[in-house]
């Protein structure tokens, strides 16, 4: 769709282009046409019968609270699919941070097809800048540390591509993005009862067959992360729920190495991210940054032109 900017994802704390999920516009025309499809259905009745058809209005597109912003260029796709004759100037953009009043961006021509886009647009850009605001919040939390902020795959269905650029937006790192760019070997994969020789032959396969796929393993104890820093092909060790005392030592068992890299996951909130960052691990991953994130507060100030 016209008008996309394109956007890198940053994965691990690397920017990476991805074949199939590159930019943020190579979803974006279809949730749009879904999304104003549901919306329209047979027309917008309001605008038809109560606002003239040949009425011409301004909207200014404003924040009423403070944040970042994620998803401008969606909402000015939004306004134009409806009605490419109408004009849209973008002041602010994906990645800024605004206070109240700011202007986002002005939209000016028929009035019905303004009011005919506005919840859509403020659907996309409300629910992503509202990521992108948290994710920040938690980018800030941990800025004394070395510590990269990581999101998860909770991600609203269809919507992963753009709630991802929304994480980087907001200062976050992306995890992997599906099933393919990453192995992580949970608990539930893991049946083997403590054999590392068929794990290690699981890796060797993997490494072999599909050599730009990075390997994460799970680890819930010590003595798991002790046995998984003896392996090779290993990239990450996620260590998931441990205590920050036991976080500093397992980074004291991979010694002066620097991967395996250790991400931190399950148990933190906001207020422990800060003191999970100091113990040295590498990576913080949570899915509240795009599972229960609140939408951003934005709104349209229409004026009439006579």
């Amino acid at each position: 769709m016209r008008g996309i900017r394109k956007s890198r994802f940053t994965k691990g704390g690397r920017s990476s282009n991805i074949e199939r999920m590159s930019t943020v516009s190579d979803n974006v025309e279809a949730l749009v046409k879904l999304a104003l499809d549901e919306d329209f259905g047979s027309g917008d009745v309001t605008s038809i019968y109560f606002v003239p058809e040949t009425l011409q209005a301004r909207a200014l597109l404003r924040p009423r609270t403070s944040g970042v912003l994620s998803g401008v260029e969606v909402a000015r796709a939004v306004f134009k699919a409806v009605d490419p004759s109408l004009k849209v100037e973008v002041y602010l953009h994906d990645g800024d941070h605004v206070s109240p009043g700011a202007i986002v961006m002005m939209i000016e021509g028929k009035a019905q097809s303004i009011l005919g886009a506005e919840r859509t647009a403020l659907n996309f850009i409300q629910r992503l800048s509202g990521v992108a605001t948290m994710t920040n919040k938690y980018v800030q939390a941990i800025a004394h540390t070395g510590c990269k902020l990581l999101d998860t795959r909770k991600t609203t269905p269809g919507y992963r591509l753009l709630e991802k650029a929304a994480v980087v937006h907001g200062g976050g790192n992306n995890h992997r993005l599906g099933l393919y760019d990453r192995a992580m070997v949970k608990d539930n994969h893991l049946m083997t009862d403590g054999d590392t020789t068929h794990l290690q032959n699981c890796i060797n396969k993997l490494k072999a067959d599909r050599p730009g796929v990075e390997v994460e393993l799970e680890a819930d104890n010590l003595t798991q992360v002790e046995a998984f820093l003896k392996l090779t092909g290993v990239d990450y060790i996620l260590l998931d729920n441990m205590s920050n005392d036991d976080m500093r030592k397992a980074i004291e068992l991979r010694g002066s190495n620097a991967k395996p890299y250790f991400e931190a996951s399950g148990g933190l909130t906001f207020e422990t991210a800060p003191a999970a960052a100091e113990t040295g691990v590498d990576f913080m991953s949570f899915g509240c940054l795009t599972h229960s994130v609140p939408s951003m507060d934005l709104g349209l100030d229409f004026t009439v032109e006579r």
